[in-house]
C-alpha cells in the first residue's frame, strides 16, 4: 500500500513532502514551503506549471508551482539590495505535520518564525503557519501572527503558476471593471474593462480591491481552472511573454506560452497591517473544472 505522505530528498537534494492521496498527488518542498505539484487523479495535463529549467538549490526560488511571497511583494520599497519578493520563498520552513485527514484529503503544515537573519532584513517578530490540503482541490492557507510589541505592515502572495495549452487563447474571468497597477507601464494606474482579460504581450498587473474568484478559461486544453480566495484583496496576473522569457535562465524558450500566473495576494494599496498579537489568514483554493 502506498504511503499517503513520504518525506524524502527531491531535486537538488532539497527536502520535500510527496503526497499520494486517494484524490490527488502533490509535492511540497520545505524550502519556501513551495508547492511544486498538485495533480488530481485522471486530470491529464498538469494543473500547476513548473519550468523544466527551474533551479532547485539552497536559497534559490523555484520557477513554477506556488511560490510563497512574504513579507514584501516585488522589489523592496526602499532597499533594492534586499531579496525580490521577500525572504520566505527561499527559507527552510519547519515541517509541523504531514498526515491524511478523515475526509480523504492529506494535510501538510509548515512553519516559519522570525530569527536573527530575518530580522536583519525585516525588523519584526512574527509567526507564519502554512497549511496545504491536497484533495479534489488544492487548498492553501497562510496564517501570519504579529508576535512582537509594535504593529507592522506586510505584503504577501501565493504566486500560483497555472498550466495553459496556449496563453494566446486563454482568458481570465473575475477581474472585470477592476482597477490595477500596470507594472509593465511604469506603475501606471488603470482600470480593466467589462470583458474577460486576455493577454497579448508581457503582462504584470496588480488588480486592487479584488474579492471574487477568478476562472482561467482554456479552450486549448478544454478545461477551466478556478481560483477562490479569502483574506486577499489583490489579484496579480503575470506572464513574461517572449522577449523577457528569453532573458530568464530558469525558463525555457517557449515555456511562456504554456503558463499564466493568477496570484492570490495582498500587495501595494492592499498591504495588511497587524497590531501586536493580531493574526491574518489568507487562503487560495485551486480547482480543476470541465470546460
Amino acid at each position: 500500500m502506498t504511503e499517503p505522505v513520504v518525506i524524502d530528498k527531491g531535486q537538488g537534494g532539497l527536502e520535500r513532502a510527496r503526497v499520494s492521496g486517494p484524490r490527488a498527488e502533490a509535492e511540497v518542498y520545505l524550502q519556501g514551503a513551495h508547492v511544486t505539484q498538485w495533480q488530481p487523479r485522471g486530470a491529464g495535463a498538469p494543473v500547476l506549471f513548473c519550468s523544466a529549467r527551474a533551479v532547485y538549490a539552497p536559497g534559490k526560488a523555484i520557477r513554477g508551482g506556488v511560490p510563497l511571497i512574504f513579507p514584501w511583494f516585488g522589489a523592496h520599497a526602499t532597499d533594492r539590495s534586499k531579496p525580490m519578493h521577500g525572504f520566505a520563498r527561499a527559507r527552510a520552513w519547519r515541517l509541523i505535520k504531514a498526515e491524511p485527514a478523515p475526509d480523504g484529503t492529506v494535510v501538510v503544515e509548515l512553519g516559519l518564525d522570525d530569527d536573527e537573519s530575518t530580522r536583519a532584513l525585516w525588523p519584526h517578530a512574527f509567526r507564519a503557519r502554512y497549511t496545504v490540503t491536497v484533495g479534489d482541490t488544492l487548498a492553501m492557507a497562510l496564517d501570519v501572527t504579529n508576535t512582537g510589541s509594535s504593529p507592522f505592515a506586510f505584503e504577501t502572495a501565493l504566486h500560483t503558476y497555472l498550466t495553459v495549452g496556449d496563453i494566446r487563447t486563454a482568458s481570465v474571468r473575475g477581474l472585470e471593471n477592476t482597477p490595477f497597477i500596470d507594472k509593465v507601464d511604469a506603475m501606471t494606474r488603470k482600470r480593466h474593462g467589462a470583458e474577460p482579460l486576455t493577454l497579448t504581450g508581457e503582462t504584470d498587473r496588480v488588480f486592487l480591491g479584488t474579492r471574487a474568484r477568478c476562472v482561467v478559461d482554456d479552450p486549448t486544453l478544454r478545461r477551466r481552472l478556478g481560483v477562490d480566495k479569502t483574506g486577499s484583496a489583490s489579484t496579480v496576473v503575470w506572464n513574461p511573454w517572449s522577449v523577457k522569457a528569453a532573458e530568464m535562465a530558469d525558463l525555457g524558450p517557449d515555456e511562456w506560452r504554456r503558463m499564466i500566473c493568477v496570484e492570490t495576494a495582498n500587495a501595494a494599496d492592499d498591504a495588511v497591517t497587524l497590531a501586536p498579537g493580531a493574526r491574518h489568514v489568507m487562503t487560495a483554493t485551486i480547482r480543476l473544472e470541465a470546460a
